[in-house]
């Protein structure tokens, strides 16, 4: 079985990358079927007790089932979709034409890599690169690298990528020197050599240093002035308060890594239903591409025009990675209940980020969760460091609190 998942996997991602831009599925859908036969027959073998896609999950999210999942997912839903709604009804338009004016990647990868280093990244043990998609891996946590993708007529894109591979490569870099390469540390996947509870865990640290303070208000009248420096040109007439805006604008997008953060966990949600429903068999690959537009109707009133944008537009079940999407989500969640965890336990923490001291933040953070590598599981360290398990909470008074002020009713 492991053999023929490892066929497939290859053979099916180079018949994904012809098919997606030629905006063909069906030459795709034969291999997504072998591969959805396949990863339920993994299921049995791992096994499962109520769904099968609770199998697959174990192997990235221990704790979490397709049922927990569910109602976190129909929690977000009932406090993302409203606030959605209201955004979307009000019509206030933000101007962002500036951020697409010509910044040169050089300057791109100056900047980022100067808040990286403010963040806590050592690159002393790590370097950064430039790639096709952002990505962070780690050899041992002396060695934790880190690439983003530079596109000059984008510059968010370089600098928010760098931000959130940083919150992987802290992770890695803090995990306790006497774990690495032991029982606790290895990942399921391999792709990080040390650190990282789940990859929920370690998706909510850089969803917390991109969003929670790399898009936040304090952040930028702090840093855009530096921003600036950088491209006064592009960024001649435009003030803090415009470029915040800009860079935290609502819009329901065809695409999934282009999504703001009150539709993004939307996607997901999408995703892992649909995925959900191959595995039980209560859908079909051959429906695929009407259902994703009905979805994607349903929960962004948007309509993909072809499935390059639609459901050819990831690479995960190019390769069965059935369970990964949720980790996203996850993330998210476990953000904001990180946050508040910090802002509980670090007197005037807020005052020290908005002053460009973010030592105290980092070290609760390795103190917390890094310096423990896989030593409990993502609900233990939860229970620990929060006082409760996984919830929605906190993330759902996060984006209300941000987007209602950033547009008011």
């Amino acid at each position: 079985l492991v053999g023929e998942l490892a066929v497939q996997r290859a053979v099916g991602q180079r018949v994904w990358e012809e098919a997606k831009p030629a905006n063909d599925f069906a030459r795709f859908a034969p291999n997504l079927k072998a591969m959805v036969g396949l990863s339920r027959e993994l299921a049995d073998a791992i096994g499962y007790v109520a769904h099968p896609y609770d199998a697959l999950l174990l192997q990235y999210e221990p704790d979490m089932s397709a049922a927990r999942l569910t109602a976190l997912f129909d929690d977000l839903k009932a406090g993302i979709l409203p606030l959605l709604k209201r955004i979307v009804d009000g019509g206030q338009p933000v101007a962002a034409d500036f951020l697409y004016r010509t910044y040169p990647a050089a300057q791109q990868r100056a900047f980022a890599l100067e808040i990286a280093r403010q963040f806590g990244y050592d690159l002393q043990r790590g370097r950064v690169d430039a790639s096709a998609h952002p990505f962070e891996i780690s050899f041992t946590r002396q060695d934790v690298r880190m690439t983003t993708r530079y596109q000059e007529n984008y510059m968010p894109g370089a600098v928010f990528g760098l931000f959130h591979e940083t919150g992987h490569a802290l992770y890695e870099q803090g995990v306790d020197p006497a774990l690495t390469r032991s029982a606790l540390t290895s990942d399921f996947l391999g792709q990080y050599a040390v650190g990282g509870v789940s990859f929920g865990t370690h998706e909510s640290q850089s969803r917390l240093w991109e969003n929670q303070i790399g898009r936040s208000r304090s952040f930028w009248q702090l840093h855009f002035a530096r921003l600036q420096s950088y491209f006064p040109e592009q960024l001649a007439g435009v003030d803090v308060e415009q470029f915040y805006r800009s860079v935290n604008r609502v819009r329901p997008s065809l695409i999934r890594v282009e999504a703001d953060e009150v539709t993004y966990n939307l996607h997901i949600m999408l995703r892992v239903e649909i995925e959900m429903g191959l595995l039980d068999g209560s859908i079909a690959v051959d429906d695929l591409s009407e259902l994703w537009r009905a979805k994607m109707t349903e929960y962004l009133g948007v309509v993909p025009p072809t499935d390059t944008e639609g459901v050819l537009q990831d690479i995960h079940w190019s390769s069965a990675q059935f369970g990964t999407f949720p980790a996203y989500t996850i993330g998210n969640v476990m953000s904001a209940q990180f946050m508040q965890a910090a802002r509980r336990d670090v007197a005037g923490l807020d005052d020290e980020l908005a002053a460009g001291n973010y030592t105290p933040l980092r070290e609760w953070l390795t103190a917390n969760i890094y310096r423990h590598g896989r030593a409990f599981s993502p609900e233990e360290l939860l229970q620990r460091t929060t006082g409760e398990g996984l919830t929605p909470r906190p993330y759902l008074a996060y984006l209300r609190e941000k987007y209602d002020e950033l547009y008011p009713v």
